[in-house]
C-alpha cells in the first residue's frame, strides 16, 4: 500500500493546478495531458511532464479514451487523475484502465454505472431507507402514464431525464394542459444530450435549496461525511456560489443529511471522493437525495477550508490503499468558507462566453484562489470559459461574506468580458447576506444583469495603478492608453490594445 509514484491528469484548467499542486506536495510525479489549444496552459507549465493527446476539439482529446491510454503508456504514468468533468464518470474508461493495469484514482466502474442512470439510483436510494423525492421511476414511458403519475403526485410537478445532469432533459409543469409538451421537449432534448430520452416524474419541492454532502470512502469499508455544501446559487442549474456550513441547517438536520449521505455511499460500497447531492425545503424542513456525483466537485474548496483536509490527498491515499490521514472521529468544522466561480463572459449579454487574452489577473492575497489562469494566458473558445475560483473563510458567514466582498473589489481582472461585477453585486445582495435563499435567488433577483454605478474613484485609481504596472513603463501611445473627461470627471473606463477594464 503507497501513493501513485506518478499521475497522469486527464483534464484541464484550474483542476488541472489544483491537482499538480497536491502532487507535488506528496511527491508524485506529474503528467498532465493536453490537447493542442492548451499547449500553452500553466497546468503544462508547471507540470513535471506533459503529452499532447490531440487538436482542440473535446471529442478528440479530452474526451478522447484510447489518446489518453496511449498518454499513459508513453509516459508510464501509474495512475490517472480525471478531475472533473470529460471521462471523470465515465465507466467505460475506468474499465479500460484498469484492463491496462493503470489505476483510476476514482470509485469502481459498477459505482459509477450504478449511480449514473437517475432511475436505477432513485430506486436504490428507496430500497436503502434514504428519502427521495415522491414521484414515478417506472419503467413504462408512455406519455399516458408518465401523465396519470405526475397527477397523481400534484401539480407542480417536474420531469427529469434519466441519464440527465446540469438542468439539461429537465422541465417544471404546472398545469395539466402543458405536460405533454414539457414530456416531448424534455425527451427530445435528453436525446439530444445523452443518447437517452428516458424520463422519470416527480413533485415538484417548494422553496427548494441545494445541499450536497461530501463523502470519502477507503478501500476497507470505511464512508465518512466531511460536512454539507449549501449550492442553491444557481443560473440555469448551473452553481455559481458554494458555502460551507449551509445557513439553512440545524446541528440536527446536518446530522440527519450527513447520515443520508453516507447510507447512500454505502449503498454502492463506495470508495474514494464523492458528492451525495438533495433538495431542501425550506417550508417543510425536508430533504430528498438528487444524485451522487462520482467525482470530485468544483466546489470541493469550501469543504477544504472548513475542515483543513486536503481532498485530492485523500482520493490518492484511497487509490493507494492507505488510510485517510485524519481521525473521523475527530472531523469538525471550522469557521465559514465561501467561494464564487469568475467567468469569462458577459452578463449584460445573457452572460455570451467570452474569449481573448487575460492581460492582467491579481487577486489579494488573503482568498484562496484555484485558478488555471494567470496574466498573459488566452480564454479560448473550445472549453468552459471559468478563470478561477475565488474562496474566502471567516470565523463565521458574515465575516466570510466581508472577506470576499472585499476580495472582489480588490480584484483586477484586464481581459475579456467577466462576471465580476456581477458576482459582487451578489455578495452585497440583502437576501444573500440574510442567508435566506433558494435555487430561485437569480431568477428572482437578476433576471438581467446592468451594471448600475460607475466604479468610484479608490476602484478607478486601483484599476489605473493596475494598468500601469502592467505596462511595465514602456511608451504609452494613444491607441494603447485613453482617459477622457466628462463634465470634469474621469471617465470611468481605461482602453488598452482595445480592451475595455469596464463595460
Amino acid at each position: 500500500m503507497s501513493l501513485p509514484e506518478s499521475v497522469l491528469i486527464a483534464n484541464r484548467g484550474e483542476i488541472a493546478v489544483r491537482i499538480v499542486r497536491t502532487c507535488r506536495k506528496l511527491g508524485i510525479r506529474t503528467i498532465v495531458s493536453y490537447s493542442s489549444a492548451d499547449r500553452n496552459s500553466l497546468a503544462v507549465r508547471i507540470a513535471d511532464e506533459a503529452i499532447e493527446i490531440g487538436p482542440p476539439d473535446s471529442r478528440s482529446s479530452y474526451l478522447n479514451i484510447e489518446a489518453i491510454i496511449a498518454a499513459c503508456k508513453k509516459t508510464r504514468a501509474a495512475a490517472v487523475h480525471p478531475g472533473y468533468g470529460f471521462l471523470s464518470e465515465n465507466a467505460e474508461f475506468a474499465s479500460r484502465l484498469a484492463a491496462e493495469g493503470i489505476q483510476f484514482i476514482g470509485p469502481s466502474p459498477d459505482t459509477i454505472r450504478s449511480m449514473g442512470d437517475k432511475i436505477s439510483a432513485r430506486k436504490l436510494m428507496q430500497d436503502k431507507g434514504v428519502p427521495v423525492v415522491p414521484g414515478y421511476n417506472g419503467d413504462d414511458q408512455s406519455p399516458g402514464r408518465l401523465k396519470e403519475a405526475a397527477m397523481s403526485i400534484g401539480l407542480p410537478a417536474l420531469i427529469k431525464a434519466s441519464a440527465g445532469g446540469g438542468g439539461r432533459g429537465m422541465r417544471v409543469v404546472t398545469r395539466e394542459e402543458e405536460f405533454i409538451p414539457a414530456l416531448e421537449a424534455a425527451k427530445r432534448e435528453a436525446l439530444g444530450a445523452f443518447g437517452d430520452d428516458r424520463v422519470f416524474v416527480e413533485k415538484y419541492v417548494s422553496s427548494p435549496r441545494h445541499i450536497e454532502v461530501q463523502v470519502l470512502g477507503d478501500s476497507h469499508g470505511k464512508v465518512v461525511a466531511l460536512f454539507e455544501r449549501e449550492c442553491s446559487l444557481q443560473r440555469r442549474h448551473q452553481k455559481i456560489v458554494e458555502e460551507s456550513p449551509s445557513p439553512a441547517l440545524t446541528e440536527l438536520l446536518r446530522e440527519q443529511i450527513m447520515k443520508a449521505g453516507v447510507l447512500a455511499a454505502e449503498a454502492v460500497s463506495y470508495v474514494n471522493a464523492g458528492t451525495v447531492e438533495f433538495i431542501y425545503s425550506d417550508t417543510e424542513r425536508t430533504f430528498y437525495f438528487l444524485e451522487m456525483n462520482t467525482r470530485l466537485q468544483v466546489e470541493h474548496p469550501v469543504t477544504e477550508m472548513v475542515t483543513g483536509i486536503d481532498l485530492v490527498e485523500q482520493q490518492l491515499r484511497v487509490a493507494g490503499g492507505l488510510p485517510f490521514s485524519f481521525d473521523p472521529a475527530s472531523l469538525s468544522q471550522t469557521g465559514h468558507a465561501i467561494e464564487v466561480r469568475l467567468y469569462a463572459e458577459d452578463p449584460e449579454k445573457n452572460f455570451l462566453p467570452a474569449t481573448g487574452k487575460v492581460h492582467l489577473f491579481e487577486t489579494p492575497a488573503d482568498v484562496r484562489v484555484d485558478s488555471g489562469i494567470e496574466s498573459g494566458d488566452e480564454v479560448t473558445i473550445h472549453y468552459d470559459p471559468m478563470i478561477s475560483k475565488i474562496i474566502s473563510h471567516g470565523v463565521n458567514r458574515a465575516e466570510a461574506i466581508d472577506k470576499m466582498t472585499k476580495a472582489l473589489d480588490e480584484t483586477v481582472l484586464f481581459g475579456p468580458n467577466n462576471n465580476l461585477d456581477f458576482l459582487r453585486s451578489i455578495v452585497r445582495h440583502p437576501v444573500f447576506r440574510s442567508g435566506k435563499i433558494t435555487t430561485g435567488f437569480i431568477p428572482e433577483h437578476f433576471p438581467s444583469f446592468r451594471r448600475t454605478s460607475s466604479p468610484d474613484t479608490v476602484e478607478l485609481a486601483r484599476a489605473s495603478a493596475s494598468v500601469l504596472t502592467y505596462l511595465g513603463g514602456k511608451q504609452i501611445s494613444g491607441s494603447e492608453l485613453n482617459l477622457a473627461q466628462t463634465g470634469g470627471d474621469l471617465l470611468p473606463w481605461i482602453q488598452i490594445e482595445g480592451f475595455r477594464l469596464w463595460n
